[in-house]
Formats: C-alpha cells, sequence, structure tokens
C-alpha cells in the first residue's frame, strides 16, 4: 500500500519538475540574463549572487561556476564569516545591504534568490542596489505578486509553492544562463 502512495507521490512530484521546466517559457528572459552577464564580463564588472539557506548553496555554486568556467567576476555572500559579522553588526535583516556597500562598484550585477520573494534581507539588498544604480537579477517563487518579483530588473518568477522544486529549478536557470555564456553545455573543468 504505501508503495503505491510512494509512486503516486512520485509521479505528481516529478510532474512538477516537468511543468517547471517545460511549462514555464523564460528562454527569453535567460537570453536577456546571459547578455547582460556577457556585458558585466567586457567590462571586467562583477556579478554577486545572494541567498538564504538552500539559496545561499545555489549562489554559492552560480559564482563559482561563472568565474571558473564562465570567465566572469563573481562571488557569493556565501560565506559563514562574512554573514555573521555582518549580521552582528548590522542586524539579519540589514547583512546583505552592508555586503553590497562594501563589495559592489558601479555597472555590477546583482543577482538576489529567494524561493518565496519575501525574506526581508533580500528586499532590502534589492532597494540597496537599485539605489546605488545596481541591476538586479531576481529568482522567486510561491506567489506571483511576491515582492522580489515586483522589485524590478529581470525577474524569474515559478508558479509552485513546493520549496526544493522552486529552488532546484532556479538552480537549473542560473547553471543555464551559466552555460549560455560560455558557449556550450559540454567542456572541461579543470
Amino acid at each position: 500500500m504505501q508503495e503505491m502512495t510512494d509512486r503516486r507521490f512520485l509521479e505528481d512530484y516529478f510532474d512538477r519538475y516537468k511543468r517547471a521546466l517545460f511549462d514555464t517559457n523564460v528562454s527569453d528572459l535567460l537570453v536577456q540574463a546571459a547578455e547582460r552577464v556577457r556585458q558585466v564580463k567586457r567590462e571586467n564588472k562583477k556579478l554577486l549572487v545572494v541567498g538564504n539557506g538552500g539559496s545561499a548553496s545555489i549562489a554559492g555554486h552560480a559564482a563559482l561556476d561563472f568565474s571558473k568556467q564562465g570567465g566572469v567576476r563573481s562571488m557569493s555572500f556565501a560565506s559563514d564569516a562574512l554573514v555573521t559579522a555582518l549580521s552582528n553588526d548590522y542586524g539579519y535583516e540589514r547583512w546583505v545591504e552592508a555586503a553590497l556597500e562594501l563589495y559592489a562598484d558601479p555597472g555590477d550585477v546583482v543577482v538576489l534568490i529567494s524561493t518565496s520573494g519575501r525574506s526581508s534581507n533580500i528586499l532590502r539588498a534589492a532597494q540597496k542596489a537599485l539605489e546605488m544604480g545596481l541591476d538586479i537579477i531576481t529568482f522567486s517563487g510561491f506567489a506571483e505578486d511576491n515582492p522580489l518579483k515586483m522589485a524590478g530588473g529581470l525577474s524569474f518568477w515559478l508558479e509552485s509553492r513546493a520549496y526544493n522544486i522552486v529552488e532546484n529549478t532556479h538552480q537549473i536557470w542560473l547553471l543555464a544562463i551559466c552555460d549560455l555564456v560560455i558557449g556550450q553545455a559540454e567542456y572541461s573543468v579543470s
């Protein structure tokens, strides 16, 4: 009985991924984001990638791939020392703002990831980035009118309330942008 329940669960679960990847048309946005990242690379600017929790892990992975494979100066704010020091000094709600003040330069692009689109530190970062004249690219899910999606810039949104579906789709989209910048899907990483 449990096996049949598990199989039905998995059928629905993977159908959610199919809808996320094949029924959500983000191709034009992916191309626009890749062109913006190419501009960052041409101008020797930086790509600053940030999120909380699982999104912080995605940010770290993406920043590394953009730097190492894509040749784009990138950094993630997912360092324990950075998060804890700035949270201690400025409060958790403001640590990303403080990091932007320390690391962002004119012409940089900030990638902000929040599954719900409601993380207050990410929303404050979006506002700060815009005040600093920086372009933003956002990744969110859950409600279509979430504040991060409405913040401006290029906005990637997934209609889902399943955390892992949203986070894994964000990762696929971010790494698709990276591979567009590289210009191929298969390459050596050494």
